[in-house]
């Protein structure tokens, strides 16, 4: 591997190995002596492009199969992490496309939260979050891509969206 030091690749590696797409610092402390060595790292990865911060603790590995460090994963999976399964559901017309109510993929994925507002990107996905109360956090159904579970608005409030 080009450009990675041996300790770098031994820690793509194993994160590979053990399935962990996404990742926290605790799952990878035991590679590192201390808090300090472990940011330096990290903050390597991060400008070489092998990592991709997710939230406040979490990290997304791009594969070592991936193209020059191009790589991304479904938006749907890339939400669920950023909220760590809880809190929010996919709404707008994300979810239209999602039950076929909508032929138009769309440009970005609308995030319904008590937690966050703006808009980020994050692994080319642009994501606009969007506040809302306790009280509108209702009516949204969890299904799975792959093995991943994720929270989407139900078909019947999708529909009174469009």
């Amino acid at each position: 591997m080009k450009g990675l030091s041996k300790k770098e690749i031994k820690l793509i590696s194993w994160l590979e190995f053990e399935n962990k797409e996404f990742f926290a610092r605790r799952d990878i402390k035991k590679f590192f002596k201390n808090k300090n060595e472990m940011n330096v790292y990290i903050h390597k990865l991060m400008k070489k492009g092998r990592i991709v911060k997710i939230n406040k603790t979490k990290y997304y590995l791009i594969p070592i199969k991936a193209f020059e460090g191009y790589w991304t994963e479904h938006p749907f999976v890339i939400v669920d992490e950023i909220f760590n399964g809880k809190d929010y559901f996919i709404g707008g017309k994300a979810a239209a496309n999602y039950w076929k109510i909508i032929p138009q993929i769309p440009t970005q994925i609308d995030v319904y939260t008590t937690k966050k507002q703006g808009t980020k990107e994050i692994l080319g996905v642009r994501i606009r979050f969007i506040r809302t109360t306790e009280k509108n956090m209702r009516d949204f159904v969890t299904r799975e891509i792959g093995k991943h579970k994720f929270i989407i608005a139900s078909k019947k409030r999708s529909m009174e969206w469009m």
